[in-house]
Order: structure tokens, then sequence, then C-alpha cells
């Protein structure tokens, strides 16, 4: 079952990152498949069409998406720990 969370910015870079995915699949100096797989990745919880692919990803290349699932945490938590820290100065 997945879990659809929206969120406008999350589907603004979402949508930006698939295209210049299919930029990227028509210029040379542009790795296509990166920003796609990216683009992919960071709408697998705003549509379910994403989330099927993402799941086709992970069972796929089940450590790599262990890896970038993890990269996103940590991500997350330097923003909102940073967030804290502006926070307290104000």
């Amino acid at each position: 079952m997945v879990i659809l969370r929206p969120s406008l910015p999350r589907k603004i870079m979402g949508w930006a990152m698939l295209a210049l995915g299919v930029l990227g699949l028509v210029l040379p100096f542009l790795q296509g498949f990166l920003f796609l797989a990216y683009g992919v990745f960071t709408l697998r919880d705003q549509h379910i069409w994403a989330a099927r692919r993402w799941a086709w990803v992970a069972g796929r290349w089940p450590e790599m998406v262990g890896k970038l699932e993890a990269m996103e945490l940590r991500m997350l938590m330097r923003m909102r720990h940073l967030a804290m820290r502006f926070r307290l100065r104000t």
C-alpha cells in the first residue's frame, strides 16, 4: 500500500528533474537516466505511478535504493538541525 504525502515543492522538483531527464536523453552533456531516476525518486510519495516505478527499481537494485533512502534521511536530519540552530539564534 502506498501512502501519498502531497507536497508542492516536491512535485515541482520531481517534475523539473523528469524534464531535465528527458532533455538529457537527447542532449549529450546531460545524464538523462540519472535525472529521470531522481525525478521518480522525488515523486514516489506524490503519485501512484511513480511509486510503482520506484518499487520496480527497488526490486532490481535493492542495495542502491537503501543507500539512496538513507542519504535522503541524513539530509532531512541535517536540514532540521540547521533550522533549529537558526531558530535559536533569532
